[in-house]
């Protein structure tokens, strides 16, 4: 089942604003807010609500990538890092395999001034045949404005490809009416609530969100994130130890 166009978001939230009736019509294109202006709206309150998912962890927008990002030798940070990125889930080699010769290097996250990061980078280059942790840390502006640095230290001696795993961002900007609601769970009423509630700012004379409908918004959206987690519910048979790495 493909997920609703923001097209259809839109005209169901028409039929919430002042605007879209007249002469007893259910529905009429008008010209108090244009479909570009509403578009706008929504895009808001989809970035707002991915903003909320992102932070239940339970990976909902997970993306592997296997083929863009490496180490060169040498090399102070990675190259290849997708322009998307927002939060990095995991950095490992791409071949792990038992015949991977760079499976035994771990990548660690570490503030760029812990100390471990700090004497890292005195050291020299690392063999990455050999078992070795490389510390990284993520820095720069990130998406949506480019592509964030990924700083790593200790150097290694010969380049790696990696298999880099994050969360990136929506890329709203680039989103038509024909585009598809990408928040899943079935948000569409939280959208259409958030779209109706700034809207209906333009009829008033304060132009601030209608407070009625912005509740209706929080309360869609509490319950959005209340189902959606947890996305697995089998239990294990077993549990991992306390003390296993």
């Amino acid at each position: 089942m493909a997920a609703t166009a923001y097209s259809a978001l839109i005209q169901a939230a028409r039929f919430h604003i002042n605007a879209a009736r007249g002469s007893g019509a259910t529905y009429k294109t008008d010209k108090f807010w244009s479909d570009d202006e509403l578009l706008n709206i929504a895009l808001r309150g989809t970035t707002d609500l991915w903003a909320a998912l992102i932070d239940l962890n339970e990976e909902h927008y997970l993306t592997i990538d296997a083929t863009n990002v490496s180490i060169a030798a040498d090399a102070t940070s990675l190259t290849g890092v997708p322009a998307d990125t927002f939060r990095i889930y995991l950095i490992e080699p791409r071949d792990i395999s038992d015949t991977g010769s760079t499976r035994d290097v771990r990548f660690v996250p570490k503030d760029y001034n812990d100390q471990y990061f700090i004497d890292s980078r005195a050291w020299g280059s690392t063999d990455p045949t050999s078992p070795a942790i490389i510390f990284y840390a993520l820095t720069g502006q990130g998406a949506p404005n480019a592509a964030p640095t990924v700083l790593v230290a200790p150097t290694l001696s010969s380049a790696m490809n990696l298999r880099f795993v994050y969360i990136p961002t929506l890329g709203v900007h680039n989103y038509t009416l024909t585009s598809p609601n990408p928040i899943p769970g079935e948000s569409d009423h939280a959208l259409i609530a958030w779209t109706v509630a700034y809207a209906r700012g333009k009829e008033r004379e304060d132009k601030l969100p209608d407070a009625g409908w912005l509740a209706v918004y929080q309360t869609e959206k509490q319950s959005l994130l209340t189902r959606m987690q947890p996305r697995q519910v089998q239990e294990p048979e077993y549990v991992d130890g306390m003390f296993r790495y």
